[in-house]
């Protein structure tokens, strides 16, 4: 028996035309996916990355050489033989008066500049005398002029000025003088041996003009300053000292 079929071709071709269940969801799961992968792989790729870079900075700190610090070969301590170490007046000049001390610089340049300037102002670089002469070496104005200086308020402010100052003046004075040095230093004048430390610091008392006068006239003709003091008494109380690193300069300046 033939038994014929008959479909409607219309209702399979609406059929097809709609979509599958698996045709629907899968392009939003799949987007679901991807945005879930955002959101929590880029933080942990940083946060991967950051852990990284802190861990391979302690490793190369715990990996440092500790013999880069090593302080092996410096000279850390310096000592010093018994008889100075326990002899503090080998380091120290006490002074009654003030119940200071005062660091002992010997004989050398350096004492000789302290000493110096001590003896003028007791060390004071803003001191300004009865007179009017100024700071640690109680220099007078013309003086100042001679080797550069011409604003004494701005020398008072400047106790690297007034070091300046004094090398300058030292050194011009030690020009000046440079005959008288060679020909009267080991000499002896009354009971004052003469120096070349003892010379300058005459010099800076009273002028190298005075010291020349002293000198030839084998001391009888001394200048005092108005609070006594001496060439004389200058030449004795600083002979001795090593001034030989002061460098004689006609034309000296105190440049900063």
């Amino acid at each position: 028996m033939n038994v014929e079929l008959s479909y409607n071709q219309g209702y399979f071709a609406g059929l097809k035309s709609k979509p599958q269940i698996g045709e629907y969801w899968l392009p939003k799961y799949r987007k679901m996916i991807k945005n879930t992968i955002n959101y929590f792989a880029i933080p942990l790729a940083i946060a991967t990355f950051i852990s990284i870079a802190l861990n391979t900075n302690q490793a190369v700190k715990y990996k440092a050489d500790p013999a880069d610090y090593s302080t092996e070969g410096l000279e850390l301590h310096y000592t010093v033989g018994e008889p100075i170490a326990y002899a503090d007046s080998y380091f120290y000049d006490y002074n009654p008066a003030s119940q200071t001390y005062m660091p002992y610089l010997g004989k050398t340049y350096h004492g000789f500049k302290e000493a110096l300037g001590f003896k003028e102002s007791g060390g004071n670089y803003f001191s300004v005398n009865t007179l009017g002469y100024l700071g640690k070496y109680q220099f007078g104005e013309e003086t100042l002029k001679m080797i550069g200086i011409y604003n004494t308020d701005n020398f008072l402010r400047s106790p690297r000025l007034q070091e300046k100052a004094f090398i300058a003046n030292i050194s011009r004075n030690k020009w000046i003088l440079r005959k008288d040095i060679q020909k009267y230093a080991g000499t002896k004048i009354g009971n004052v041996l003469v120096t070349e430390s003892g010379i300058l610091a005459a010099a800076h008392l009273a002028g190298p003009g005075s010291v020349k006068k002293f000198l030839k006239t084998s001391g009888k003709k001394d200048f005092s300053d108005a609070y006594g003091s001496t060439v004389a008494h200058y030449m004795k109380k600083f002979s001795g000292y090593d001034t030989t690193s002061i460098e004689a300069d006609r034309r000296a300046k105190a440049v900063l």
